[in-house]
């Protein structure tokens, strides 16, 4: 049973995580706290924006708060999956030669998956089993990654020319998605001064350890959740489905598939940790409506009728929520 102390310093280390990264990222609240909730609950982020608009920062700077071990894998089509996660390899000793396995970069703690979609199919296959299962097979070997281990994956949504749209079985492993905005104009000027006055910016010292992230997840996965409140986000995900008795017409109009019961995970474990961030001791119907969108925004795929209208899928989820009550 977790003590309340346990509770009241997980939630302390974590609000100083915060505090670090604003003091190196200009705004992006909501990237930096999906980022901080997929972490707490053993999740992955997908991140879609313009270049330059700090996709890496934020990733780079997570890593340095954790104090964990940061890799970047920049994807191109002519990545090969050994690249990623590694391959087995004849070493020779006294004479004697044998295959050992080295490591490939997703051996990390927080693996930024750089212009995922540049990359073939084939190799963005490569990271399934290490986003879900949080292992890697290489031959007949079954290798365990370091706990914690998060994969943040970038995606540009100009300059498609070359790019391979991701499959939707591995979209769906993505706990979260978040649209990276672009900054306002205090931001801007902001982001230029942090630039380019003094010696630029320079990356926050760890506030945590790999043990204390371990701890507040136990801590978040302790966090009670009313019966009526998980009814509810399986009634949300049920209405996301054309020809569900909760779906508003919108859905049966342009839906073709909707959100898979991992959305309801997603959901379920999203809320549960952004109560943690916000120092509650319990999952409230602003919990679930904070991490509704982001959840859910990646799991929809339209019909021919949505595509060709341009049908906006926060619209349209907005809709969603609207349309189902809490009983």
């Amino acid at each position: 049973m977790i003590t309340e102390e346990e509770v009241q310093q997980a939630q302390s280390n974590f609000q100083k995580i915060e505090e670090s990264m604003a003091e190196v990222v200009v705004g992006q609240k909501n990237v930096i706290n999906s980022a901080l909730i997929c972490l707490l609950c053993r999740g992955n982020l997908l991140l879609e924006g313009v270049p330059g608009l700090g996709k890496t920062l934020i990733v780079r700077t997570l890593a340095s708060t954790l104090g964990l071990e940061f890799s970047r894998i920049q994807f191109t089509p002519d990545l090969m999956p050994a690249d990623i996660v590694g391959t087995n390899i004849i070493t020779e000793k006294r004479g004697e030669r044998r295959f050992s396995f080295s490591e490939g970069p997703i051996f990390a703690n927080v693996v930024l998956a750089d212009e995922i979609n540049r990359a073939t199919p084939k190799t963005q296959a490569a990271l399934l089993e290490a986003m879900e299962e949080k292992t890697v097979t290489v031959g007949n070997e079954t290798y365990s990654l370091e706990e914690p281990f998060i994969v943040l994956a970038t995606q540009n949504p100009i300059e498609m020319e070359g790019t391979y749209p991701l499959p939707e079985a591995q979209v769906d492993r993505f706990t979260f998605k978040e649209d990276v905005r672009y900054p306002d104009l205090e931001e801007l000027v902001e982001i230029a001064e942090r630039n380019t006055e003094n010696h630029g910016l320079t990356l926050p010292e760890s506030r945590v350890t790999g043990e204390e992230i371990l701890q507040a997840r136990r801590v978040v996965e302790e966090i009670p959740l009313a019966v009526e409140l998980r009814r509810y986000v399986a009634r949300l995900v049920m209405a996301t489905h054309p020809s569900s008795e909760f779906a508003p017409s919108a859905v049966d109009s342009y839906v073709e598939y909707g959100a898979s019961p991992r959305a309801a995970l997603s959901l379920i474990r999203g809320a549960k940790a952004h109560a943690f961030l916000a120092g509650e001791y319990n999952v409230s119907l602003e919990d679930i409506e904070a991490t509704f969108l982001p959840a859910f925004r990646h799991r929809l795929i339209f019909n021919f009728r949505g595509e060709s209208e341009g049908i906006e899928v926060e619209k349209l989820l907005g809709e969603v929520w609207e349309s189902v009550e809490v009983v």
